[in-house]
């Protein structure tokens, strides 16, 4: 069994409640809560940037929530791999990995996006993690 979690900011009707950097926790976070992976959420600024990732241990998973389920404004693949890049630049490649930030209905009143976005933002999602990891 993989045991993840989410470090959530805030999923609801198309708003947050969480910002800034995961610099502050990072150490904890990576190296004293037992878990095999992370979804992170990194689809806004608000995140802060990737250099976190550096304490990451091998071994441990990232899941770059780079998608926002907020808007249905489909991010481009290009902008998502570059993402990914600079993700790479302080953790193995090998060890991230690529989902939108948040369920697209956190709460009963979901988000404000259409069905049919959701299901655009999913095959990116799928197309780039094809791409990029094989």
């Amino acid at each position: 069994m993989t045991i993840t979690m989410h470090l959530c900011r805030g999923n609801y009707r198309s708003t947050f409640m969480g910002a800034g950097g995961y610099e502050p926790v990072a150490d904890v976070l990576f190296n004293r809560i037992k878990v095999h992976g992370y979804f992170m959420e990194y689809d806004s600024d608000r995140a802060g940037g990737f250099e976190p990732l550096r304490l990451v241990p091998k071994g441990k998973s990232v899941v770059l929530g780079l998608v926002t389920t907020k808007t249905s404004q489909l991010e481009s693949k290009d902008a998502i791999r570059r993402r990914i890049d600079e993700a790479a630049k302080f953790v193995d490649i090998d060890q991230l990995c690529l989902s939108p930030q948040c369920g697209f209905a956190s709460s009963e009143e979901g988000n404000t996006l259409a069905e049919e976005d959701q299901w655009a933002k999913m095959r990116m999602i799928a197309e780039v993690a094809q791409e990029v990891w094989g």
